[in-house]
């Protein structure tokens, strides 16, 4: 599918759910969120038929993301359901890896092909102030158990707030090159102010290359992460909501004052 602006849009990342397990401090407030109701979020199915209709149309790249996406119940089943679908030749996900050591054989049996795993620091007491309360061992647990099941590459998400030469980011780095691990470096975002940058290791923040679209859990598909703009695909349809997001995907992203990384992915 080719957008206003000549960019092949072929990749799809699904946010399956709003709730995650931890608490990040660039991407949740304290308290919490309002969450989305269950009655509004997706089912599986819907999100299947959406995919089957978005790789007949172009799609080949399909990311499952959250929130975290392994807090979802039967999330397995649906890595299921998408990898049946002909035609997509990556199928990946987003995890903050704290449940991954208990789901990876079972993603892989399922179709998942490999897995990004955001960390930020090897200092475990940064971690659990980064993340308010999360444990560092359950991560590097998770990361291994991908790597035993095949998910590979692992790719390591790393949240930085300048440069890759921070100290904890070059240890991040340094973890990633005696485990064979890839790294990508992603500076700190700022969806409100449409603060955002090119991704180090990655083609994200890189609008002239743009391929993506988003799927946020209660079925809004939204053209660019750094636009209010959302098409639901339960009013319109797959096939229409497809149509006006695609004609809707700006040249570059300016702000988004309606979404959050929990609830949209990043």
């Amino acid at each position: 599918m080719l957008d206003r602006f000549n960019r092949n849009i072929n990749y799809l990342r699904i946010s399956v759910t709003d709730r995650c397990n931890l608490r990040c401090v660039y991407c949740m407030p304290a308290e919490g969120v309002k969450l989305i109701r269950h009655e509004e979020i997706l089912t599986y199915d819907e999100i299947t038929a959406f995919t089957r209709v978005a790789v007949a149309a172009g799609i080949n790249k399909v990311r499952i993301t959250g929130g975290e996406p392994l807090v979802r119940k039967g999330v397995t089943g649906l890595v299921r359901m998408v990898a049946e679908i002909e035609g997509i030749t990556d199928l990946s996900m987003t995890t903050n890896g704290i449940l991954l050591a208990d789901y990876a054989v079972a993603l892989a049996d399922a179709g998942l092909m490999r897995v990004n795993v955001s960390l930020d620091t090897m200092d475990p007491e940064k971690y659990r102030i980064v993340t308010r309360g999360g444990e560092l061992h359950h991560v590097i647990r998770g990361i291994e158990a991908a790597q035993n099941a095949g998910l590979r590459p692992v790719k390591i998400n790393c949240v930085i707030k300048s440069t890759p030469d921070e100290t904890d980011a070059r240890e991040v780095a340094d973890y990633c090159m005696r485990e064979g691990l890839e790294i990508r470096f992603i500076r700190q975002m700022d969806l409100a102010s449409g603060t955002f940058s090119v991704v180090h290791g990655g083609t994200g923040g890189h609008c002239a290359k743009c391929n993506r679209l988003r799927l946020t859990p209660e079925g809004m598909l939204r053209p660019c992460l750094f636009s209010d703009r959302g098409f639901s695909i339960r009013e319109l349809g797959a096939v229409e909501a497809l149509r006006q997001a695609l004609e809707a995907k700006p040249e570059r992203g300016t702000a988004n004052h309606l979404n959050g990384f929990y609830n949209i992915g990043g």
